[in-house]
């Protein structure tokens, strides 16, 4: 998957020279945020098949998750009869984040490989923030700190699928069995789309809203439009 820096062209007379390629675009930190439903697997899928068209080397992963030790603390994060309350929650979020950050994520771009990753710490802002504690100042402020404190890499582009909430969770309810955060109540995820839509109008150039509306080539179109410029 690593691209080439240099090809080779046989010449009529069999001797060969070196015609140097494009310069290889430094390695991008790409996130993907929504509610339940919005298509991410599959827009990102299909982000992932246009990079390997391009010959660029990436790696996928997710949170949270994305390392051994992250991967465990999801189990207890998503599981329905796990019992915590939101700060608990939150810092157990942050707690993955770190070592997934430490152990997947800045490696990979040291080694220059893309990281795609879906959802990251604006998804704390977005569920934590607003869907649990209704952008209760206090929450946010929480929450502001953990990303000063524990997130020293973010990233270079935020691709928010955007879709009504009732559409995303009639989709969301046709998949295998609601986890902690897919069981709650429409209301939640109301809240959860004001947070992600504060977001997009705050910080317009990193957060880039994309309609998941239509089909998922339509979809994917939209988002190698916008990632279709880092390179």
């Amino acid at each position: 998957m690593t691209l080439n820096t240099e090809i080779t062209n046989k010449t009529d007379n069999s001797q060969s020279s070196t015609i140097p390629l494009k310069t290889k675009p430094l390695a991008k930190f790409i996130t993907f945020e929504g509610t339940e439903g919005v298509g991410k697997t599959t827009a990102i899928d299909n982000l992932c098949d246009k990079l390997s068209e391009q010959g660029i080397d990436y790696i996928r992963t997710r949170e949270p998750g994305g390392s051994e030790f992250a991967e465990q603390l999801r189990e207890i994060l998503l599981n329905p009869k796990t019992d915590i309350n939101d700060d608990t929650e939150l810092l157990l979020m942050f707690t993955a984040r770190s070592d997934h950050l430490q152990k997947v994520i800045l490696p990979a771009l040291e080694k220059g490989q893309w990281v795609i990753c879906d959802r990251f710490y604006d998804s704390s802002f977005a569920y934590q923030g607003y869907g649990r504690s209704d952008a209760d100042e206090q929450m946010l402020t929480k929450i502001n700190q953990l990303i000063d404190g524990f997130v020293s890499k973010k990233p270079d582009l935020t691709l928010w699928l955007d879709l009504p909430v009732a559409e995303g969770m009639e989709r969301a309810g046709k998949r295998s069995k609601a986890d902690r955060f897919e069981q709650q109540q429409l209301g939640f995820f109301q809240r959860v789309h004001q947070g992600f839509s504060f977001l997009a109008g705050n910080e317009p150039t990193r957060f880039k809203r994309i309609d998941a509306s239509g089909s998922a080539e339509e979809v994917s179109k939209r988002v190698w439009a916008v990632v279709g410029e880092l390179i």
